[in-house]
């Protein structure tokens, strides 16, 4: 009986304390101590393989310094361990559409397939995953035709998002717009996305539209609009680099 007692006893200490380290980890995460939290998330995983967020973690750790490969690793465990989670194959094909973009075209072709079946997955499993159907408009806009690449089934997700959030429609539309350089629609679409959302990006976006066209007073008066409703850091250091440009 008292050894029973002793191994209660135990238990509750071991889970108590691994609760304090994801506690501790998570804080640090969302605080951008990256590296502090990799110690926490990976002194966790060591401990308990079994830890789904101390793999997501450092997955999403290995993703903000750019080791997309490693990334990769990660994401992949956990769309193995839970294939039926939207997320997962969200960020596993993200990872891997990123590492594509640092090697060459023809090593990446291999890639594309697993990418489209991650992010169509994601946009499947989950009927309103918003950024499974960003990855996915941008993705087929970008892409040459010759390896799926398709106007259509970039607005076909773009008319997707419209449906789950206005906003994040409107941005997708004025992204193929841009794409198209069909400028004056993808103005069109950044205002209204300013009108319905009015988040830093709407503002940021339709400021780097403005300058795409060297219409830099526009521009200037767009993040300035953007920067006082918003007091975004981002605006403001987007508002000071056009500045030191024009000076």
């Amino acid at each position: 009986m008292q050894r029973v007692l002793l191994l209660i006893v135990f238990l509750a200490a071991y889970t108590i304390q691994a609760q304090t380290d994801l506690l501790d980890a998570e804080a640090l995460y969302k605080n951008k101590n990256y590296q502090e939290a990799l110690v926490k998330y990976q002194n966790i995983y060591d401990k308990d393989s079994t830890q789904l967020i101390a793999i997501e973690r450092l997955g999403d750790i290995a993703g903000h310094q750019k080791k997309y490969k490693k990334a990769m690793s990660y994401f992949e465990i956990l769309v193995e361990r839970d294939p039926k989670n939207a997320n997962y194959h969200f960020k596993y094909g993200g990872a891997m559409a990123f590492y594509i973009k640092g090697i060459s075209k023809f090593k990446a072709i291999k890639y594309l397939d697993d990418v489209k079946f991650h992010l169509h997955q994601a946009a499947i499993l989950d009927k309103k995953h918003i950024e499974s159907r960003h990855a996915l408009s941008q993705m087929y806009c970008e892409l040459p035709g010759i390896v799926g690449g398709s106007i259509k089934k970039a607005k076909f997700y773009a008319d997707e998002l419209l449906k789950i959030s206005p906003v994040d429609g409107h941005l997708a539309f004025g992204f193929i717009y841009t794409y198209e350089e069909d400028y004056s629609k993808a103005e069109e679409s950044y205002k209204k996305a300013i009108e319905v959302g009015g988040s830093p990006t709407t503002y940021l976006l339709l400021g780097q539209l403005y300058e795409k066209q060297e219409l830099p007073l526009k521009a200037l008066k767009i993040y300035k609009t953007g920067l006082d409703k918003t007091k975004s850091a981002q605006l403001q250091t987007a508002l000071s680099q056009l500045n030191q440009k024009l000076n």
